[in-house]
């Protein structure tokens, strides 16, 4: 097994799991601390790569597009310290972080992983119940109703008419955004046949906050709800004609990146015979 020990976690990998394990240090975001360990399998993962600093340096993990509720929810709008998906190391780990890095790379080649969007999710939502507060509000959501409770800080044009009650089934898509310069961060609950929505600040059916960037545990209610809403991706378009894997280009391709990594000493004699075959389906 693989493993990194970072600023604020550790990540250890052993060839089908990424295992993502927050620290509770005082510099640790609270909402890393909140989503806690993560378990990213090989299928769910688009890349990874190392990013060298003056000081340091971080490993950086892509999710395919549609295979994490969180990312789906906050559309890669989290803050660096916030983000589970990157790990900051200090520079005596460089070598074993470039290490790490090239040994998930290897995974992803050799079982075939590609990089393009999934139809549903391979992470699992947060659980519910679960509650957020940020701003104007409260949200709760316990898996089939969400609720929006108003503070003192709400405009009257949200708290006059009292707290919003909506049904799972009423929500058409969840939206996140985090706090920026002078506007406001808000976590949105788009309904179902409604257009042309107010501003956050008087929108019925969103929190809006203008302090904390990413609005407390407001990502996790999104990623909750998302999660058990229809997965966007879920009916795509069928395209008759040739898939990827019937392009005698994309084929060579593939076989020169193996046998690259064979002549390089990253695969053994079997784990590329192993792939080769796969890839020709023998």
């Amino acid at each position: 097994m693989d493993e990194v020990l970072g600023r604020d976690g550790t990540w250890a990998f052993d060839l089908e799991t990424l295992r993502i394990v927050p620290s509770h240090g005082r510099g640790v975001h609270k909402l890393r601390q909140a989503i806690g360990e993560v378990s990213v399998p090989l299928a769910a993962i688009a890349g990874v790569s190392y990013e060298p600093g003056k000081k340091g340096g971080r490993l950086r993990l892509r999710v395919r597009e549609g295979a994490d509720p969180l990312m789906q929810a906050t559309g890669g709008r989290l803050g660096d310290n916030a983000d589970p998906y990157q790990l900051a190391v200090d520079a005596n780990q460089a070598a074993t972080s470039q290490y790490f890095a090239e040994s998930v790379r290897t995974a992803l080649m050799v079982n075939q992983v590609p990089s393009t969007p999934v139809t549903s999710y391979l992470l699992p939502g947060p659980g519910v119940p679960i509650a957020a507060t940020a701003g104007d509000g409260t949200a709760t959501f316990d898996g089939e109703h969400i609720r929006l409770d108003w503070n003192w800080m709400a405009k009257e044009s949200k708290s006059a008419a009292g707290p919003v009650q909506l049904t799972l089934s009423d929500v058409a898509s969840v939206e996140w955004h985090p706090q920026s310069g002078f506007g406001y961060g808000c976590l949105r609950f788009r309904t179902k046949g409604v257009s042309g929505l107010p501003a956050p600040e008087h929108d019925r059916n969103c929190l809006a906050w203008g302090v904390q960037r990413e609005g407390g545990h407001t990502a996790l209610l999104a990623a909750a709800v998302t999660y058990r809403l229809p997965h966007p991706l879920a009916a795509p378009a069928q395209v008759e004609g040739k898939g990827p894997d019937d392009d005698p280009d994309a084929m060579l391709r593939r076989l020169r990146e193996l046998g690259e990594l064979h002549r390089s000493g990253i695969l053994t004699d079997a784990e590329f015979a192993a792939a080769k075959q796969k890839l020709l389906g023998l």
